[in-house]
C-alpha cells in the first residue's frame, strides 16, 4: 500500500483511511493513496479558516508576496515531476502536463506581483472639507471547489488570488485527481504559509463539497464544474447570502470561412476539438464551415483525426492521452452512437484502442452532415469528439455559432479582416479566438464565458480582485 497522504487541516495532515488514485492509461498503475475527508473534518477546515483570518487579512504584504513567490519557484523548478504526476493521474500527455504545471506556477508570480500591487482611490467629496477613500478588503473564508480536467491549473488560478487578497480557503479537489492539489497544498505549507490560512479536504462532493455549501461560515464559492452542480452551488450560496462565482459548460464553436487557409484551419481545429482528450470546457466540438471549402476541409480533417496518435500520456510520441475514467468513456461513446443515430455521418475514429497498457483510449471521433438541433451539437460531451455542420456563407455560420446555452468560447478561421473584426464583436462568447485554438489562454487576463456557461466575475488576472475582495468606501471630515 502506497503512503496515504493526508488531509490538511488547521496547519496538520490529518486522515486515516484512503483510496487510490489510479492511472487511467494504466490501470495496473496506482497513482498514490488519498485521505477522504469527514463531514466532522470539513467542518473544523472550515472552523480553523475562519480563526485565521482575521491575522491573515491584516498581514504584511511582504510575507504573502514572499510565499507566494516561493512557492511559484518551487513549482516551476519542479514542473517535470509534477508534470508527470499530473498525466499520469489525470491523462494529459506529458508536454500538455507540463505546460499546466508551468501555468500554476506563472500564476501564483502573478499574484505575487500582484500583492505588491494593490491600490484604491483618494477623491474629493462633493461636500467642502471631505476626502473619500476607496478600498478593497478581503471577504473571509473562501470555498474552493474544482475539477479534475485541469488538476493543477485550476486549483492554482483560484488559491493564489484568494490568497494573495488576504483571505483564506478551503478547497476540495476533484475527487479523480487529489494528487495535484495535494503537491501545490504541501509546497504552499512549507513556503511559510500559517496554520488555517489554506485547509485540504479531500473527498466526495456529497459529503465535503455539501458541507461546505451548508455552512454559513463559508463567505464565498469558487465553483469550476458541471452545469447540474454548479446550479446547486448557487442554490445554497442564495440560502446563505454568499458570492458566488460558477464556471460551467461549453459547446464551443468553430467557424472555417471558404477564404481560410486550409492547413491553418485543419491543426486550428484539431487542436480546438481534440488535444487534451477534447476535456476541456474551452474545446470545440462545433465546427461550422461555409460550403466552397467544405469538402476540402473535411477531407483535410478526418485524415488528420484518423492519424493522431492515442496511448499511454507518458509516452513521447502521444498526441491524445487516455479518457480520464470509466464513467467519462461511457459518456462519450454513449454520445458517439447517439450521433450516429441522428443521422451525422461518422467519418473518423469512434473507437476504443488497444495500447500497450490497459486504459481507457478512445480515438478521437469527427462527424459530417451534422445539424445544429441534433443532441451531439448541443449538449456538452467533454470528450474528443467533434461535428461538423455545413453552412451556406459567414451571415448563417455567425447565427449557428450563437444558436447554443452556452457561451464560453468561440472561434473563427479566416483571412479577412471585415469577418474577423465582425466575429469578436458579434459573438456571443466571453472569449473570441482568430485563426487559434478555442482552447489555450494566457494567465494573465481574464477567463470566462456569457450565458449558461458561467455566472459571477471573471477569474484570472486583475480581474480576480472583483469576486475575491468588497469594496468599502470610507469619508474622512479635515481638521
Amino acid at each position: 500500500m502506497s503512503e496515504l497522504h493526508k488531509n490538511l487541516i488547521n496547519g496538520e495532515w490529518i486522515g486515516s483511511d484512503g483510496v487510490e488514485n489510479i492511472n487511467p492509461s494504466n490501470l495496473n498503475e496506482v497513482v498514490g493513496v488519498y485521505a477522504r475527508a469527514t463531514v466532522e473534518e470539513t467542518k473544523q477546515a472550515i472552523a480553523a479558516a475562519k480563526a485565521a483570518f482575521p491575522a491573515w487579512s491584516r498581514s504584511g504584504i511582504l510575507e504573502r508576496h514572499a510565499i507566494l513567490r516561493k512557492t511559484a519557484d518551487e513549482i516551476l523548478a519542479r514542473k517535470q515531476e509534477l508534470g508527470e504526476l499530473l498525466s499520469r493521474e489525470e491523462g494529459k500527455t506529458l508536454p500538455e502536463g507540463i505546460g499546466e504545471v508551468t501555468r500554476a506556477g506563472q500564476i501564483f508570480d502573478f499574484f505575487a506581483g500582484e500583492v505588491l500591487r494593490l491600490s484604491g482611490e483618494v477623491l474629493p467629496s462633493v461636500r467642502p472639507g471631505v476626502g473619500v477613500e476607496i478600498t478593497r478588503e478581503p471577504l473571509g473564508v473562501i470555498g474552493i471547489i474544482t475539477p479534475w480536467n485541469f488538476p493543477i491549473a485550476i486549483p492554482s488560478w483560484k488559491i493564489a488570488p484568494a490568497l494573495a487578497y488576504g483571505n483564506t480557503v478551503v478547497i476540495k479537489p476533484a475527487d479523480l485527481v487529489p494528487g495535484s492539489t495535494w503537491a501545490i497544498v504541501d509546497i504552499l505549507v512549507r513556503a511559510g504559509l500559517p496554520k488555517g490560512v489554506l485547509n485540504l479536504v479531500m473527498g466526495k462532493g456529497s459529503v465535503v463539497g455539501q458541507t461546505m455549501l451548508d455552512s454559513k461560515d463559508v463567505n464565498a464559492i469558487s465553483f469550476t464544474g458541471s452545469v447540474g452542480t454548479g446550479k446547486r452551488v448557487a442554490a445554497a450560496s442564495i440560502e446563505h447570502n454568499r458570492k458566488f462565482q460558477l464556471e460551467m459548460g461549453g459547446k464551443n464553436p468553430t467557424i472555417v470561412l471558404d477564404d481560410a487557409d486550409l492547413k491553418v484551419a485543419v491543426e486550428t481545429v484539431a487542436q480546438s476539438a481534440f488535444f487534451s482528450t477534447g476535456q476541456r470546457c474551452t474545446a470545440a466540438s462545433r465546427v461550422i464551415v461555409t460550403e466552397g471549402i467544405h469538402d476540402a476541409f473535411v477531407e483535410a480533417l478526418a485524415e488528420r483525426t484518423r492519424n493522431l496518435r492515442v496511448g499511454d500520456a507518458l509516452d513521447k510520441n502521444t498526441e491524445i492521452g487516455p479518457v480520464v475514467d470509466p464513467s467519462q468513456l461511457k459518456q462519450d461513446t454513449d454520445y458517439i452512437e447517439i450521433g450516429k443515430g441522428e443521422g451525422a455521418k461518422l467519418v473518423a475514429g469512434g473507437e476504443r484502442v488497444r495500447a500497450a497498457t490497459e486504459g481507457y483510449f478512445l480515438q478521437p471521433t469527427l462527424f459530417t452532415e451534422a445539424t445544429n438541433s441534433m443532441r451531439i451539437a448541443r449538449e456538452e460531451i467533454f470528450g474528443p469528439v467533434a461535428a461538423v455542420i455545413k453552412v451556406k456563407d459567414y451571415e448563417e455560420a455567425l447565427a449557428t455559432s450563437n444558436d447554443t446555452e452556452f457561451g464560453l468560447s468561440a472561434g473563427i478561421v479566416t483571412t479577412s479582416l471585415k469577418y474577423a473584426t465582425h466575429f469578436k464583436r458579434n459573438s456571443e462568447a466571453g472569449m473570441v479566438m482568430v485563426n487559434v485554438p478555442t482552447a489555450g489562454v494566457d494567465f494573465h487576463v481574464p477567463f470566462g464565458g456569457r450565458k449558461g456557461s458561467s455566472y459571477g466575475p471573471r477569474e484570472q488576472g486583475r480581474y480576480a480582485s472583483e469576486f475575491f475582495t468588497i469594496v468599502k468606501t470610507a469619508y474622512t471630515a479635515a481638521g
